[in-house]
């Protein structure tokens, strides 16, 4: 089955929402004033671009893997998997963003093993050309190195976010906080120097 889509977002949305939850909770204290959720669309987009995506009619598919518990996300607007989030779209300068919300069902199957193998598919299907993951690295690293570690960089450009500096693997890599700090509204004029 193919994608039919140039541009994949594949999120472990569990990491996502405890990172954006970390950075609301220490930057509310360094610059003295409440943070209201981060507004998904506008942290969509900038994943978008720290990944290479361009203005223009790209048509681009967002899956946020999330544990079956975990009904919404805490600390992003619009938050509910099953009603604002699962088969919504948008449109803006950077084209069609598509949303899918991909629970982990079973107990037999883990956050990683979906994930990994969510990250396989993606990058198999001859449709996609560029990929941004956001995985948890702290917790399965190895996996996606292993996926990565297979994937023709001449034909697809992969772009991981991750929170600290990672070893290079055949892919971009770029930090996550920015684009969590840009749709969490905080500026950095705001931050001390």
């Amino acid at each position: 089955m193919s994608l039919n889509t140039e541009s994949v977002i594949i999120v472990d949305a569990d990491y996502l929402d405890r990172v954006a939850f970390n950075i609301i909770v220490n930057f509310e204290r360094i610059i003295n004033r409440r943070i209201p959720p981060a507004d998904m669309a506008k942290w969509i987009d900038c994943i978008a671009l720290d990944g290479g995506l361009r203005s223009g009619a790209n048509n681009t598919q967002v899956i946020l893997i999330h544990s079956k518990q975990k009904q919404s996300l805490d600390n992003f607007n619009p938050s509910s998997f099953s009603k604002d989030l699962d088969g919504k779209s948008f449109k803006d300068h950077l084209g069609e963003f598509s949303v899918s919300s991909l629970p982990v069902e079973s107990d037999l199957v883990t956050m990683e093993d979906l994930f990994c193998d969510s990250l396989m598919h993606v990058c198999s299907d001859k449709t996609v050309s560029r990929v941004m993951a956001v995985p948890n690295l702290e917790s399965y690293y190895d996996g996606v190195r292993k996926v990565l570690k297979n994937v023709d960089h001449e034909r697809l450009r992969v772009t991981v976010f991750s929170m600290e500096p990672i070893q290079k693997g055949g892919y971009s890599q770029e930090i996550l906080g920015y684009s969590i700090m840009c749709a969490l509204g905080i500026r950095g004029d705001e931050i001390p120097r």
